[in-house]
């Protein structure tokens, strides 16, 4: 039966009689306070390896064993779940910041190298070494850079000024002439400007700076100008379709439409695309003197009143709705900016082939495809999510907390089935992408996740929400639990 890797980090303690501190790839650390020692333990409880040094766990059956001996240089090595060192104990100390299960960096008396995690030497030592993404590295040699690839090959002799970092396979540098210049992955240029760029993020538009004037304006690749040099900042659109180029000026943005290369005017600061196909066109926009929003297209025109409070697109069931929110009052408008809800029909959640809705005291599954209503048996009510909750890391609601007929609690997926079952006096859950929730049963507090299982036992007297901790007293002691992250089924991400 499949198990989330913190239920069983939970297991494990239990089993082995000691915290075990981490637990992925089938693996995780241990530290026992009695002896001071950490150890390796598997997914079945077996201790594979102990020591007194410190163990931090990278991934699967790879792990960095450092010691901490007093009044002696700090000494590292990686190690496999055994405590083979593969790369042995040395005064070196590794940077592994992209979690590559390829190849690691060591550093070492001032000079940097890089290995695979099998112990073999890719690039040997030399002045620094850069992960340049993807699987490049930019070594530095007598003061230059050159870029290797991940085998530890030299891709050309030539030499760059500073390390750069490749997406999609493409890098901004400064070349020799001082020139903007973009470059493949094996070095050679793809594009030279005259004028200097700013950004490729939006690549095949380019973002420029005017060194002078500071100010911002656009080119494509052969440097035709798509906007002067004229606005205060300019940035891309970084998630959805990736359509627009937002350049500002004195508060006000101009939309770059890539689709056909023009340039809008609008008189607000802010547009927020409603990313999808039917509503390339339209943005949401936010007033902070009036708090309200509305909605906007591409030329500026305001096709829905700037009156709402809450305004998020989403797809469901491969259609797309836009959501609006004004006091009590909700719409849910589809291609053609009909509202398909009927009147004091209340929005409950967003999933990705259904909604819950609420009408006349009762709760609904309800289709947009036929608009059918699907009752939720002995559901008396509903804890609600805050419109705030739905973000780019947020796509759709998290399961709904339920409440029945007997007073009592669960949790209820999408489709209407019991995930954590009806057994509580209450449950909270928290907002953003928390994965815990608390149980209380008979004025005492537990912890369940949504895939219910139980994460602390229900004999806590109170509990606090403290960022990324939760921590629960029990006779004057607290014991805390880590928040983990939820990606609910319909996320895109």
């Amino acid at each position: 039966m499949a198990q989330t890797n913190q239920y069983t980090k939970i297991l494990l303690s239990k089993k082995i009689g000691k915290e075990v501190n981490s637990y992925s790839g089938g693996y995780g650390t241990v530290y026992d306070p009695k002896t001071k020692n950490r150890s390796i333990v598997d997914s079945l409880g077996n201790i594979t390896f102990e020591s007194s040094h410190s163990i931090s766990h990278i991934f699967k059956n790879r792990f960095i064993l450092t010691s901490e001996e007093h009044g002696s240089k700090v000494k590292s090595a990686v190690i496999d779940e055994k405590g083979n060192q593969l790369l042995p104990l040395d005064d070196q100390s590794f940077n592994t910041p992209w979690l590559s299960e390829k190849c690691i960096i060591s550093s070492k008396e001032g000079k940097d190298a890089v290995y695979d995690y099998n112990g073999k030497q890719l690039i040997p030592y030399s002045e620094r070494i850069q992960f340049a993404g993807e699987d490049r590295f930019f070594v530095m040699k007598d003061k230059k850079w050159f870029l290797y690839d991940v085998n530890g090959k030299q891709i050309s002799s030539r030499e760059f000024k500073e390390d750069h970092h490749f997406e999609n396979g493409r890098a901004l540098v400064i070349n020799e002439d001082n020139q903007s210049e973009i470059i493949g992955k094996e070095g050679q240029t793809l594009h030279k400007f005259s004028k200097q760029i700013y950004s490729l993020a939006s690549y095949p538009y380019l973002i420029t700076k005017n060194s002078t004037t500071g100010k911002y304006g656009l080119v494509d690749p052969d440097e035709n100008i798509l906007a002067e040099e004229i606005f205060d900042d300019a940035a891309p659109e970084y998630f959805g379709t990736k359509e627009y180029v937002y350049l500002r000026k004195k508060g006000k943005a101009t939309v770059f439409n890539k689709k056909d290369k023009k340039l809008y005017p609008n008189n607000f600061k802010y547009l927020t695309p409603l990313f999808n196909d039917l509503f390339n066109d339209l943005f949401s926009v936010y007033s902070d003197k009036s708090k309200k929003a509305g909605v906007v297209n591409l030329q500026g025109e305001m096709i829905i009143p700037q009156e709402y409070d809450f305004i998020q697109n989403f797809s469901v069931s491969g259609k797309d709705f836009i959501y609006l929110k004004k006091g009590k009052e909700e719409r849910f408008l589809d291609k053609e900016l009909k509202n398909i809800l009927e009147e004091n029909t209340q929005m409950i959640a967003f999933y990705p082939d259904q909604l819950i809705v609420r009408k006349e005291n009762s709760y609904y599954r309800f289709s947009v495809l036929d608009r059918s209503l699907s009752v939720l048996k002995d559901i008396v009510s509903i804890k609600e999510q805050e419109p705030d909750f739905f973000n780019i890391f947020n796509l759709y609601s998290k399961p709904v907390v339920c409440r029945n007929s007997n007073n009592l609690y669960g949790v209820m997926d999408e489709k209407g089935r019991e995930i954590v079952p009806f057994i509580y006096d209450d449950i909270i859950a928290f907002e953003n992408s928390e994965n815990e929730i608390v149980v209380k049963k008979q004025d005492k507090y537990g912890v369940v996740n949504f895939q219910n299982e139980p994460l602390k036992d229900i004999i806590y007297d109170k509990y606090y929400w403290q960022k990324e901790i939760l921590k629960l007293d029990k006779d004057k002691k607290t014991d805390i639990i880590y928040f983990t992250r939820f990606k609910n089924i319909g996320s895109r991400l």
